[in-house]
């Protein structure tokens, strides 16, 4: 016998007990959920009273939180339906729920309900938000992934014919239960968006579903467990079930699984409620007994999460000692920030730098790396076109003797025409060490912020 089958049978017989153990002396520690399993039709009032006597009924068994499926709200009969009843978040029929949140002193998860953009029209958003106690809204996710299967003779369901993707991974929300983070049914079939979630510090991930029942009969609860396991989180999966109309049938099962791949909590195929206990204390024993995430080879590979966030309208920026107005930045992601230049050479000359303060591109993290390059490549090919550019000049001078005047790693853009330098494009190369050095006067403000609100608009469109 060898040394690992002699290993591996102890480690596992040792997170079995120490599980057994946390469930009987963290009584401290533990919050119980309730994951509602639905038959959502087209009537919404008819949902809207199943839901409500679900919580409160959720409320009086204990529940900390309640977890509702995809399509809470309804199931549309055809595709017109289903785009014409797609509601606000900050409307009436929402603003019920979180009436029902305040009354039973309860947190919310609303797993999928079809958002209108008040601003853009453009199809629903399949939206996922948690509301807490008060009714207030604590975190939304709109759906990334879009479900189109079509089997002959089985089922036709092209999600993408109805709803928009989501652009954005939210970060986990803190709730009284642990660190929750936002998915919404076939997200499950894509581990890396769970793993991102564990990377960005969840504990639990949400799966609200509407599984097909070919699909659910074959995949989910493998896939629930797998997500669970690979992530060492639980995972929380409330689903709709049984036939919805004529035409749309789901698998049901909800369910609860620890961060073992052990099911807890499952519900039948039959409207209903399953309950489980979140022990945090178990997770962190199973996290430390098998410390997966320390044993990833960084150093070969890494996940990336390549999507812009947010513009804050109070965050300005530093660049090494030098303060960058919130007003003159037009791009952000998670490390990486562009903005616009006191001293363009050409039209469009931008400048992009990661947020920490960091001298040479060497001494850039891998996560850092990949997100500046991708930042780049994605303001470059933005501005080209919007600029009817014909080619680009992307430079980095890394450290003082290559040139850099300021001693923070940025990425010079420069949209390029032809003949822009006469017959000598490479002149450019002199312009971009000599354009700080030679005593031009910067531009004014007034026309920084301009510039950067004309190229915000880019990426953040109204």
């Amino acid at each position: 016998m060898s040394l690992l089958s002699k290993i591996i049978p102890s480690l596992v017989s040792s997170n079995i007990v120490v599980g057994r153990r946390m469930t009987q002396t963290s009584i401290g520690s533990r919050n119980l959920v309730a994951v509602l399993q639905l038959t959502s039709n087209h009537d919404m009032e008819e949902n809207f009273k199943i839901c409500k006597d679900m919580i409160t009924r959720a409320k009086k068994r204990g529940a900390a939180m309640v977890f509702l499926p995809e399509c809470f709200d309804y199931v549309g009969r055809d595709r017109e339906e289903t785009i014409n009843l797609a509601i606000d978040i900050n409307g009436e029929y929402i603003g019920r729920f979180r009436r029902i949140a305040q009354e039973n002193d309860i947190w919310l998860s609303l797993g999928g309900f079809h958002q209108i953009d008040p601003k853009n029209k453009v199809l629903p958003y399949n939206n996922h938000c948690i509301i807490d106690n008060e009714g207030v809204t604590r975190g939304e996710y709109q759906k990334l992934h879009l479900f189109d299967l079509e089997i002959p003779g089985k089922v036709r369901l092209l999600e993408s014919e109805f709803n928009s993707p989501g652009k954005n991974i939210p970060s986990p929300v803190d709730t009284p239960i642990g660190k929750v983070a936002m998915n919404i049914c076939y997200d499950v079939r894509f581990p890396e968006l769970g793993l991102i979630h564990r990377k960005n510090g969840a504990e639990i991930l949400t799966y609200p579903s509407a599984f097909t029942v070919p699909t659910g009969l074959a995949h989910w609860e493998t896939l629930l467990r797998a997500r669970a396991i690979e992530t060492q989180s639980y995972v929380i999966a409330p689903a709709q079930t049984g036939s919805h109309n004529p035409k749309r049938s789901s698998y049901g099962h909800a369910m609860i699984v620890d961060p073992w791949g052990a099911v807890i909590g499952q519900a039948s195929d039959t409207v209903d409620i399953c309950y489980g206990e979140i022990n945090l204390d178990y997770l962190q024993k199973v996290r430390q007994n098998q410390p997966v995430f320390e044993h990833r080879r960084k150093d070969i590979y890494t996940l990336v999460n390549n999507e812009q966030q947010q513009l804050s309208n109070n965050e300005d920026f530093m660049f090494a000692d030098i303060k960058i107005s919130k007003n003159h930045v037009f791009y952000r992601s998670k490390y990486t920030f562009a903005f616009v230049n006191i001293r363009p050479i050409v039209k469009g000359h931008v400048l992009i730098s990661p947020i920490r303060y960091v001298k040479r591109l060497g001494d850039l993290t891998d996560e850092e790396t990949c997100d500046i390059f991708l930042v780049t490549k994605k303001i470059q090919t933005t501005l080209e076109k919007y600029l009817n550019s014909t080619a680009c000049t992307i430079s980095c001078q890394d450290g003082v003797d290559a040139g850099q005047s300021v001693e923070h790693v940025h990425i010079h853009i420069l949209p390029r025409k032809k003949d822009d330098f006469g017959d000598t494009p490479d002149a450019i190369y002199n312009e971009i060490h000599q354009h700080d050095k030679d005593g031009r006067a910067g531009r004014s403000d007034e026309e920084m912020c301009r510039e950067a609100d004309e190229f915000r608009k880019l990426f953040y469109p109204s």
